[in-house]
């Protein structure tokens, strides 16, 4: 399994998807702290997919990150709802 540090910025469609679903109430208790070869210490949480682990660097924009997947998965069942809704036959034949 892969092992990947990604900063909060720069995390793709899938990714954000995976953490809006894992932790959809927030993260707050689920940071972890660790340090770089570097020296610099890190605070991230972990977003598991099939065959990779992520740490994602917790930073300003993670939390706006989630909400925006949130607000566009929403949408997403809205239009679903609204197709289903239009595609309901209302002629009813005794």
């Amino acid at each position: 399994m892969k092992r990947l540090i990604v900063e909060s910025k720069k995390i793709s469609e899938k990714i954000s998807n995976l953490l809006a679903s894992q932790y959809p109430y927030g993260y707050d208790d689920d940071i972890i702290e660790f340090m770089l070869a570097s020296g610099e210490i890190v605070e991230a949480i972990e977003v598991r997919s099939e065959d990779t682990i992520y740490l994602i660097k917790v930073g300003s924009k993670l939390p706006q990150i989630i909400k925006e997947n949130k607000e566009n998965n929403l949408e997403k069942e809205d239009d679903l709802l609204d197709l289903k809704e239009d595609n309901i036959d209302d002629d009813i034949t005794t």
